[in-house]
């Protein structure tokens, strides 16, 4: 297993991404910290995750306020007797022309999904930090990061501001023992995208963006996280793994 008794902590980790990387990682014999806005939800990840017989603590999580964070993360190295793994999937997003985008749904999804990667981030450095120890950060970013589609300027935004996060975090910390990658998901189907699929119409167009004519499914994009949080891939740092079923390859004339 390879990641026996390790310490994983998911922000986001409730439902979609964040849920199958917790399954995942418990699979792989992590201990595992479940961080969620919604505490329900929080809770019914741990209790599945226990109920497989693995190890999970459910907390609620702000992630753009600090002092949730930090209990969060102080909470999760009590509960849980190590850290060594962060995967940052909590996130939001916005489908309004840039011309209408009010500016408080522009601040709530930069929040959300930008200041919402670095706070935990942060706090969980600086406690592998003083203890002289190593650590994995993975990022959730998007296609999105890369490139842009319409409608979604907030989005966009924070999304390439966590890939640049990402490579800066990866810098600073990579010679105090943190690594510090990305992903960059084309459409995945989650609670949070569901209503693309109700239309046939749309969702065939999803298809056809992607080179594998389909789009992808949670578990999928939980194992290329954890990949990079793996140990056995340690030269790996300040990469934007992109896992887009080939979105980003080019355009069918």
């Amino acid at each position: 297993m390879r990641f026996r008794d390790r310490g994983v902590l998911v922000t986001g980790g409730g439902s979609g991404i964040g849920q199958q990387v917790c399954f995942a990682a418990a699979e792989e014999g992590a201990r595992v910290a479940v961080g969620d806005l919604d505490p329900a939800n929080a809770e019914a990840t741990a209790a599945e995750i226990r109920r497989r017989k693995g190890e999970a603590h459910a907390f609620r999580l702000e992630v753009t306020d600090p002092a949730s964070v930090a209990q969060f993360v102080e909470g999760a190295e009590t509960a849980l007797g190590r850290i060594d793994v962060l995967v940052n999937s909590a996130g939001i997003r916005e489908i309004v022309s840039v011309l209408d985008l009010s500016w408080e749904e522009w601040q709530r999804v930069i929040a959300v999904n930008l200041s919402g990667t670095f706070l935990p981030s942060q706090a969980f450095a600086r406690r592998i930090v003083a203890a002289g120890k190593t650590g994995q950060i993975v990022n959730l970013a998007s296609t999105l990061g890369l490139m842009a589609a319409p409608n979604r300027a907030a989005y966009t935004a924070s999304k390439h501001g966590v890939v640049g996060l990402t490579k800066e975090m990866a810098l600073e910390l990579g010679d105090r023992g943190i690594r510090v990658n990305a992903v960059a998901p084309g459409v995945v189907r989650t609670p949070l995208t569901e209503r693309y699929f109700q239309d046939p119409a749309y969702a065939q167009a999803i298809r056809d963006i992607h080179a594998l004519g389909r789009w992808a499914e949670p578990r999928e994009v939980a194992n290329a996280i954890l990949f990079l949080a793996d140990e056995a891939n340690g030269f790996i740092t300040g990469t934007i793994l992109t896992v887009d079923g080939g979105w980003t390859t080019g355009k069918r004339m």
